[in-house]
């Protein structure tokens, strides 16, 4: 009764009659003194498994207090799936689940450094590269102390004299660098007794393999030349062909009366080595091209044997020329893509090749250019007698390429692989701060300013009212942004140039010519008012020059007049620090790099980096 006259009370007129505390009070009286927020039966939260781990541990019941009720556990299997709450029980010992996080130390606590908490580094491209034993790194340090001259290995004659007379012309110390010590000793038959390997199949006893792994600017060039060029002439030597050859064209020659050979080898007999060469150089650019040509031509004028280049700065009728000359040919400097080409047409050039050179092999089987790359290794290898692979860097998936394919080479590592040199010193320049406000372009034009006006405050070694030009790289890591940076610091006053893959070649050429060079590059103060003079802008730097490149230029090319290099993007992995980097400091010498770090870079990245060099720590 009392419920219904209640109920029939309109809702305005109950809350008018009724006192406040009455309405925080329950109905019914059976309930005796809850309130209305305490009147639901408590149920366990959906957050956790158990109400002990989100309450934690309750205290025992005691004798008066009356039996809990059992729990409500969550329904369905997929009740708990939006919890927030971890599912953690505080009341457990930690050593019971340590295995998940570590290894246990016995007392319960939690040893992360054989855990999953060791690969969570800033520098997670260091896995990028394939780690190197320092035991090993040791092992070799302490033998390579035994060669201190050319003349210890077992050369030809006529190839040291090219060495100390022509190669390494003006130089007074001359010394083998720790990469040309392992490799000349190994490639010779002499390896040292820690490189030494097992032999695990009958294809191992017919070729040789080897991997030269060493740092940036290390000699590797001079490294595999040397040994190659002094089998080529042994075994024209013990060639019989060739040695019947010689003397019909030494009769050919009492023949004609002495008349120079080039005006009527054309009409005399093929070499038997015309358009088929027994050593093959090959590099991933023209610009490499033409450095190893450079270096194998001077060897040649004293070891007398016939090297011709191949690459896209040559016409198709200057390629013919240098293949198919009567004169033959000895050793072939070339691209992938050029020389995959002509061997589809002509697949006898390959039929005679004994050595095999593929440099920067971490290039050559990537993706860009491991197809043509692997058409000449297969052509080559039925009379494959040496191959040899040079990198600066061991990428895992080159690495991994060279256990599935040449499961028997022979590595020579230098103890200095994948590290930057210490002469080589790492400046950072935060670009979020003043006065740069994230500018990058603003930050790497005051760099480059700073490094001019530095080397014109000082006279130059000519003598004074002279001044130094300072060659400076500038690296990106997209094609697109070349271009933008070269136009900004053209209107900032300073002589810059765009370097990447849509430039042509001979563009690329004329460009590092000036880089290539170890010739010094000065100009007088004269020069230099004249200069600031023709130029339009208001500003002008006439003692610096600036190439702004990709990682096309960060691969192999000799850049012995750079001194100082600008990382205007944060390299995206260790290969590419090692490499841009690499382009400074190199044969000896001392170098700069800056890093221009924005707000949205990686410190901690080029944190570890930096701290990596200043230990001479390998970044692996």
């Amino acid at each position: 009764m009392w419920k219904r006259a209640r109920e029939s009370v309109c809702l305005i007129c109950r809350s008018a009659s009724t006192p406040t505390r009455a309405l925080l009070e329950p109905a019914q009286p059976w309930l005796g003194q809850r309130t209305f927020a305490t009147r639901r039966p408590e149920r366990p939260s959906r957050m956790v498994l158990s109400d002990r781990v989100a309450r934690g541990p309750s205290s025992p019941p005691g004798k008066g207090d009356a039996p809990k009720k059992p729990r409500n556990k969550p329904d369905g299997p997929w009740a708990g799936m939006n919890r927030t709450v971890a599912n953690i029980d505080r009341t457990r010992s930690p050593a019971k689940f340590a295995s998940t996080r570590g290894r246990d130390d016995g007392n319960g606590k939690d040893d992360r450094r054989g855990g999953k908490e060791r690969d969570f580094k800033a520098l997670k491209m260091q896995r990028a590269l394939s780690t190197v034993p320092y035991s090993l790194r040791q092992a070799v340090k302490a033998r390579l102390t035994e060669i201190e001259s050319f003349d210890q290995f077992d050369l030809r004659q006529d190839v040291k004299d090219a060495v100390t007379n022509e190669v390494l012309k003006g130089m007074t110390d001359i010394k083998p660098t720790p990469v040309q010590k392992l490799a000349i000793s190994a490639m010779l038959g002499n390896p040292l007794k820690e490189l030494r390997i097992r032999r695990r199949s009958k294809d191992a006893l017919q070729r040789e393999e080897f991997l030269l792994a060493a740092e940036t600017g290390s000699g590797k060039t001079l490294a595999y030349l040397l040994p190659t060029i002094h089998h080529l002439r042994k075994q024209e030597a013990e060639d019989e062909n060739v040695t019947r050859y010689n003397e019909r064209l030494q009769v050919e020659r009492e023949h004609r009366n002495g008349a120079p050979v080039s005006e009527w080898i054309e009409k005399f007999e093929p070499h038997p080595n015309t358009a088929r060469p027994r050593a093959i150089v090959l590099v991933p650019t023209a610009e490499l091209v033409e450095q190893v040509y450079k270096v194998a031509k001077s060897i040649s004028h004293v070891a007398k044997f016939k090297v011709r280049p191949l690459s896209a700065n040559y016409n198709p009728a200057k390629i013919q020329r240098n293949l198919y000359s009567h004169g033959g040919i000895d050793m072939i400097i070339s691209t992938p893509h050029i020389l995959a080409k002509i061997a589809e047409r002509d697949p006898n050039i390959l039929s005679r090749v004994h050595h095999l050179v593929i440099d920067e092999a971490d290039s050559l089987f990537d993706r860009s250019f491991s197809p043509e790359t692997g058409k000449i290794v297969d052509r080559s290898l039925p009379s494959l007698k040496q191959m040899v692979l040079c990198s600066a860097t061991i990428p895992r998936r080159l690495d991994n390429y060279l256990d599935a394919h040449f499961p028997n080479i022979q590595r020579i590592v230098t103890p200095n692989l994948h590290a930057i040199p210490r002469r080589v010193q790492l400046g950072v320049i935060d670009v979020s701060k003043d006065p740069y406000r994230n500018n990058k372009l603003l930050a790497c034009a005051d760099a480059i300013w700073s490094i001019g006006k530095d080397a014109a405050s000082h006279d130059g070694p000519g003598g004074p009212g002279e001044i130094d030009v300072k060659r400076i790289m500038v690296f990106v890591n997209e094609r697109d942004s070349t271009q933008e940076v070269t136009d900004y610091l053209i209107s900032k006053g300073i002589d810059a140039v765009a370097l990447h893959r849509d430039t042509s070649d001979q563009r690329q050429a004329e460009a590092l010519a000036t880089f290539t060079s170890n010739e010094p590059l000065r100009i007088t103060k004269e020069e230099s008012e004249k200069r600031a003079q023709l130029v339009k802008s208001r500003r002008h730097l006439p003692n610096t020059k600036v190439i702004v490149a990709t990682d096309l230029a960060s691969r192999g090319i000799d850049t012995l007049a750079v001194r100082h290099v600008v990382l205007y993007d944060v390299p995206h992995t260790t290969i590419d620090f090692i490499h841009r980097l690499g382009r400074a400091g190199r044969m000896g010498r001392r170098g700069r790099g800056i890093v221009l770090v924005g707000k949205n870079d990686r410190r901690d990245v080029v944190a570890e980096v930096k701290e990596s060099m200043y230990m001479g720590q390998a970044l692996i």
